[in-house]
């Protein structure tokens, strides 16, 4: 028996105990148009996204069963595929919205046809308590909500039952973007107040496991660590109905068991692809892929500036030029990715972001420069990588290693579980050198920068520091992009960055999606999880 076949029978076999948990009505292969079956690596730990440890799988669940004031809309891609809209905000629950003449504040009308799944109406007073809920439980949502400058409950203004009012400190242009993104979704505050007590004033224990919106969908059961189903909400009047029924999510942690259901039609959805399974969807023909790249987000070599050698910038830079680019992006993207290497020139001449970085591979130049620093004979470090990204990140660290040792550099691999890198390399940053992948939801280069470079946030895992790039992220964070001074500025930012190459970029990825070919209206979106009221099934 061949490998290739054995591998197909086990694959087959690994399938029977999916199918065991499925609704006799929910098995694709019975032909049901009303109902469609993902199949997806990780799964949700809780329905409330203000939730404390609620985890990226879960904003998935918002998207569907919640509203927002406001939403991104969806494009056409060159490809035929659909991707949200970073320049376009179209209405959810409000019907219409108005700015202020100095720009400091926003009133929002709330559409009468917005009901909750009890059937109550929408209000203004659910936005507010919602709304306070978000700035006041801390951790994401309440520096998600701050990015747009709201973090004060007195900022939020109830006008009438029907009409609600957020005041700013100043004007922004990340505000209007920022509430629509998940972190903003609208709760019956009616029942979410039932269900609270004195020590959990925001219900965060009920709505962690009995949602309480106005979505497109309910949830309509939830196995931890198994599946969660969606069922259509039939009394959604604000927007066009989804056209299915019931979506049934399942968890299948190995990814040759997604690929066998999908390719067994035993899965109608396999979200978050990785790019070899894509490469050879597409060669095959016999899969429809869908996807794009991901706005405003990169993979990137860290190299930690607490650490030494890592805090000389010539270091940085003999390491930027000895990286085998060409190499990572065919053999570990698989060409799926665009190239954030080799631009023409260290001077950018536009704020398109991202963009390539200056440095390509040059061994001779990378040794110079390592020569130069201190090094001739190199030193002997460890690159750290998450095996929760391995499909990505084994490859390319294992391409670094090689590619290294032909400047002088041994480098020790470093296999950091999922479950333990957010904590080691974003909160401890204590990973000399590492690979990492960060995409800012506002698709600004200077919301980028907010996270990535300025001294102490979340995702700027390499420790840097630069005053400059502390004020000019702070003065380009809420300009509008039409000031006159905003691309001198982005420009400078770019190049000091990638002069000082704390963050080494490698490629931008792209979200991907397979799919039977009966199956349409696939989207990718900024929270890079899956929005099921777009898709159709034939």
């Amino acid at each position: 028996m061949e490998r290739r076949d054995f591998m197909r029978i086990a694959g087959a076999a690994s399938i029977l105990p999916f199918l065991r948990y499925l609704p006799t009505d929910a098995n694709a292969a019975t032909g049901s148009n009303g109902v469609l079956v993902v199949v997806s690596g990780n799964n949700i730990n809780s329905l409330d996204l203000h939730r404390k440890g609620t985890n990226r799988p879960s904003y998935q669940v918002t998207v569907n069963i919640y509203d927002r004031l406001v939403k991104f809309g969806v494009k056409t891609l060159p490809d035929g595929s659909y991707a949200y809209d970073s320049t376009k905000i179209e209405p959810e629950i409000a019907q219409s919205w108005e700015f202020s003449d100095d720009k400091k504040s926003i009133t929002f009308k709330i559409n009468p046809k917005a009901k909750f799944w009890d059937g109550t109406p929408v209000t203004a007073h659910d936005v507010k308590w919602s709304f306070d809920r978000a700035v006041t439980l801390g951790g994401f949502p309440t520096v998600q909500m701050k990015a747009g400058s709201m973090s004060d409950p007195k900022q939020f203004v109830v006008v009438d039952d029907m009409t609600f009012r957020i005041d700013l400190p100043f004007p922004s242009k990340l505000t209007l973007p920022d509430l629509a993104v998940p972190i903003p979704f609208i709760i019956n505050s009616k029942v979410a107040k039932a269900n609270a007590t004195t020590n959990d004033p925001w219900a965060t224990e009920y709505l962690h496991k009995t949602p309480a919106g106005s979505g497109p969908y309910k949830i309509l059961r939830w196995d931890p660590g198994q599946q969660f189903v969606y069922q259509r909400n039939e009394d959604y009047a604000i927007a066009q109905k989804p056209a299915i029924k019931r979506v049934i999510v399942r968890e299948v942690p190995s990814a040759s068991t997604r690929r066998a259901l999908l390719e067994r039609k035993d899965a109608d959805l396999y979200t978050d692809v990785p790019p070899k399974d894509v490469k050879e969807f597409k060669e095959q023909g016999k899969i429809k892929v869908s996807g794009a790249p991901i706005d405003n987000c990169m993979h990137v070599l860290g190299l930690n500036v607490k650490y030494k050698p890592f805090d000389n910038k010539k270091v940085r830079q003999a390491i930027a030029y000895a990286i085998p680019y060409e190499e990572i992006l065919s053999s570990a993207a698989y060409g799926r990715g665009k190239p954030m290497f080799g631009a023409s020139s260290k001077t950018p001449s536009n704020i398109v972001w991202p963009q390539p970085s200056p440095y390509s591979t040059n061994i001779k130049k990378a040794k110079k420069l390592l020569e130069e620093a201190g090094f001739k004979d190199g030193f002997e470090t460890t690159l750290s990588y998450n095996l929760g990204l391995a499909s990505w990140q084994e490859p390319t660290a294992l391409l670094i290693q090689e590619a290294l040792k032909k400047i002088g550099i041994k480098v020790k691999l470093d296999k950091i579980p999922g479950a333990n890198w957010r904590t080691a390399a974003l909160v401890e940053k204590r990973l000399p050198m590492h690979l990492e992948n960060f995409g800012g939801w506002l698709n600004y280069p200077d919301y980028y920068f907010f996270w990535a470079y300025k001294y102490g946030h979340l995702f700027n895992s390499s420790n840097y520091k630069n005053e400059k790039i502390e004020k000019l992220t702070d003065e380009t964070l809420h300009m509008e992009v039409d000031n006159p001074k905003y691309e001198g500025m982005i420009k400078e930012m770019i190049e000091i960055v990638y002069d000082d190459v704390p963050r080494i970029p490698l490629y931008q990825p792209y979200l991907d999606a397979a799919m039977q070919k009966n199956i349409d209206g696939y989207a990718s979106w900024f929270h890079r999880q899956l929005d099921c009221t777009t898709i159709t099934k034939s």
